[in-house]
């Protein structure tokens, strides 16, 4: 078992002092040398996550960025598949071979991945093109094994925060620019929507497909707790995700304010939240792109705040997605993939011409630009590439600032069988919401027992 990647909580105004994180060593892993690589070698490779048929406007984007690239690299020919990251089929078609050279995964899958021998060593390749140094610290570490080689590329970090209606604040008697900001006042405010906004859950939780785990998880932690030790071999849920539970219990069978739904995944909830059913919920800044592009919410209903916590600044989740390379590939398209990843997903950060057109872009095509979040990049870079395309911003950043401002301590997800980890803990939620005499201590001593089982099946 690989050591979890900062399992101690990091704080955010912390991450220039982690810079030495990057600096890692070459050698080891499955992939090649990148000496076996030839750069200029007609290759073609095939990445993923190309827009669906029915967002023509990101597909011409999409394409656009493509030609330039080809344009760039005339040995590299570029496919697209519409292959994107599904928790129900990827270790099938992970294990087949069948995934694009190149593609967005969940973050979750990393230490699993790499512990598994499923991924190649992408470290000379990134050496190679000078990307190693200039990437998030914080981020980096979560793809790297014992020995400091890279296996992926994160290209979005987040950590969890509280998403809430701000138009639905206003008709409670809400300040819309007060976000709870402890578990106390949530429960609080959640109530008073409840009673004073018909037809609305003030406050909501994920439950299924594997969510319910996961904010199971960042409940826990804001509470002052974990869900594994720290070297992910033993389950060890307590106090604090009882405390988590009996919050929940209390919401939804004393204050009847979590609305009369409890088989929310992430989209149904998103959705839901767009519709004006539902007042609070824990999400990332990242739902905004959903909710108002997708969904059709008033973006200036969207507010975001950091973490609310029950004693002290304990932390909040992190996670988000990466880059995943498929393990099939030949040097040559890896080498080329991991340019790919670099023209497409890092020039906008070094390159002033191109962030401003690709925010020019995105805002001619309705996305959203600028939504505040954690970058793959160092935070001064950030913050120049921010100047650069502050003309084209066009999502109300000072409705996140509680979220922003931020400084709570960032913890990693269960390091071991992480997935399976969540969905084990999907029924405990779900218990917790449909059973008002559901016994909150022999549930959770039984989910520790079953965790205990997935971590040791892991292990083997």
């Amino acid at each position: 078992m690989r050591k979890p990647a900062l399992r101690a909580a990091i704080a955010l105004g912390t991450i220039g002092a982690l810079t030495a994180l990057a600096a890692c060593s070459a050698g080891g892993g499955n992939a090649p040398a990148s000496g076996e690589a030839d750069p200029d070698a007609d290759v073609t490779i095939t990445v993923g996550d190309y827009p669906t048929a029915d967002k023509p406007e990101d597909r011409k984007a999409f394409d656009k960025q493509i030609e330039k690239f080809q344009s760039q690299y005339p040995n590299i020919t570029v496919k697209t598949s519409t292959e994107a990251w599904d928790a129900q089929t990827f270790q099938a078609k992970l294990a087949g071979g069948t995934l694009p050279t190149v593609m967005n995964v969940s973050l979750t899958y990393s230490h699993e991945l790499i512990d598994n021998g499923q991924l190649p060593n992408m470290t000379p390749y990134l050496e190679e093109l000078d990307m190693v140094d200039d990437l998030n610290p914080l981020a980096l570490a979560n793809v790297q094994d014992d020995d400091g080689n890279i296996y992926s590329v994160p290209t979005g970090l987040f950590s969890v925060g509280l998403a809430y209606n701000r138009a639905i604040f206003e008709q409670a008697g809400l300040d819309p620019d007060k976000a709870p900001t402890t578990w106390d006042e949530v429960r609080e405010d959640a109530k008073i929507i409840s009673e004073k906004v018909p037809g609305v859950a003030g406050y909501a939780q994920l439950t299924t497909n594997n969510t319910g785990g996961w904010m199971l998880t960042t409940l826990t932690y804001s509470m002052g707790g974990t869900i594994q030790d720290e070297g992910g071999k033993k389950a060890v849920m307590g106090d604090a995700t009882s405390e988590a539970l009996q919050l929940l219990h209390d919401m939804r069978w004393e204050d009847d304010s979590m609305g009369s739904q409890f088989l929310y995944d992430q989209e149904a909830a998103r959705q839901d939240f767009a519709a004006g059913k539902i007042g609070i919920i824990m999400q990332a800044p990242d739902l905004y792109g959903m909710v108002v592009k997708d969904f059709g919410m008033d973006p200036d209903a969207v507010g975001v705040g950091a973490l609310p916590q029950a004693n002290g600044d304990n932390g909040t989740l992190t996670g988000g997605s990466l880059k995943l390379f498929n393990a099939k590939a030949t040097p040559d398209e890896l080498l080329a993939a991991a340019r790919w990843v670099k023209f497409y997903d890092f020039e906008k950060y070094f390159d002033e011409d191109k962030a401003v057109e690709l925010a020019s872009a995105d805002a001619e095509a309705g996305n959203p630009v600028g939504i505040p979040g954690l970058p793959p990049v160092s935070p001064d870079i950030d913050e120049r590439y921010l100047g650069w395309i502050k003309d084209y911003i066009n999502v109300p950043r000072e409705h996140f600032t509680g979220y922003v401002d931020s400084t709570l301590p960032l913890i990693p997800e269960p390091p071991t069988a992480t997935q399976q980890t969540y969905a084990a803990l999907d029924s405990v939620v779900q218990k917790i919401l449909t059973d008002e005499n559901a016994d909150i201590a022999a549930t959770i001593k039984e989910a520790n027992g079953v965790v205990d089982g997935i971590i040791a099946q892991a292990s083997r």
